[in-house]
């Protein structure tokens, strides 16, 4: 079986930001205009995103997955630069993409990410709208997409499911095996966080459902690091593998844009799956930071 390549970017945050109307300043969205305008534009730069997905177009991925914060503070003029960013990215056929906090910042526009994006977070024979969780099939994985992405208070970033959405995802598993598919879960946040501001509200009832149905490989954004947690599935463990900002300079603890490349292939019986990170210097030269066989 040749190897299928799926590549993970995340939390691209758009640079640089439309200016915003005074009307849409209110509330959270003030807070986070201030942030950007004195700290933020400083190290999301979009020289830095555009270098990283030209170095992932080169290495030819069959698949894309985007884990959300496409945008900043979801101001309407946010959404159509996104999009034409998102189409030079691949088309819907080849990219897939769940929202992030950021995609939801406030609830006058937290319905625009799936209106703007719709064909790129269509499950496989769903009629026109988004809903969550998704199914798309693309050669030996399946890609199920969930939306961590809701409205918050000023200086709070938690995610959540609800009920409805976690219960269809259980039914959703148990309808498909680990031999008939490698299950890849895309969700913006990890699924355990030490910050009760940034933290997923209901990773617990998700964690008991990927406990007992199983996946393959959880891909999250966020928290725009690097990083690899393992939980318990229903005969393995599971990698949730997260990434650095699509868009960032290295800044404070945070490392500089990077992704990952997931080689996935079958062994026998089994699944074999190798991580390669590529990550940009201060040259914005995209190189290979380390490779990796999970499984």
């Amino acid at each position: 079986m040749t190897a299928f390549t799926l590549a993970h970017l995340s939390d691209p945050h758009l640079p640089p930001m439309p200016p915003a109307r005074l009307r849409e300043l209110a509330g959270k969205r003030a807070l986070g205009y201030l942030n950007w305008t004195r700290n933020r534009h400083k190290y999301h730069r979009r020289e830095v995103l555009d270098a990283l997905v030209a170095d992932m177009q080169a290495q030819r991925p069959d698949h894309i997955a985007v884990t959300g914060d496409l945008v900043n503070l979801a101001l309407e003029a946010e959404f159509s630069p996104a999009q034409t960013w998102l189409a030079g990215v691949g088309t819907p056929r080849e990219v897939t993409i769940v929202p992030g906090n950021h995609d939801a910042y406030v609830r006058s526009t937290r319905h625009h990410f799936a209106g703007t994006f719709e064909p790129y977070l269509q499950g496989d024979g769903e009629p026109d709208g988004a809903s969550f969780p998704f199914l798309r099939r693309r050669g030996p994985i399946a890609l199920i997409g969930l939306s961590s992405a809701v409205p918050t208070a000023p200086l709070m970033a938690t995610g959540r499911l609800g009920r409805v959405q976690i219960d269809a995802l259980d039914r959703q598993l148990a309808e498909m095996p680990a031999n008939e598919a490698f299950r890849v879960l895309l969700v913006h946040h990890p699924l355990k966080s030490n910050s009760r501001m940034k933290h997923l509200s209901d990773s617990k009832a998700l964690r008991a459902v990927l406990k007992q149905r199983g996946v393959e490989l959880v891909l999250h954004g966020h928290d725009h690091i690097h990083s690899t947690m393992w939980f318990e599935g229903a005969d393995r463990q599971i990698p949730a593998i997260g990434v650095p900002s699509a868009s960032a300079l290295a800044h404070r603890h945070y490392p500089a844009a990077a992704y990952n490349l997931f080689s996935i292939s079958r062994d026998g019986d089994r699944w074999r799956c190798v991580q390669t990170v590529r990550g940009i210097d201060a040259d914005l030269k995209v190189s290979q930071i380390r490779q990796t066989t999970l499984f």
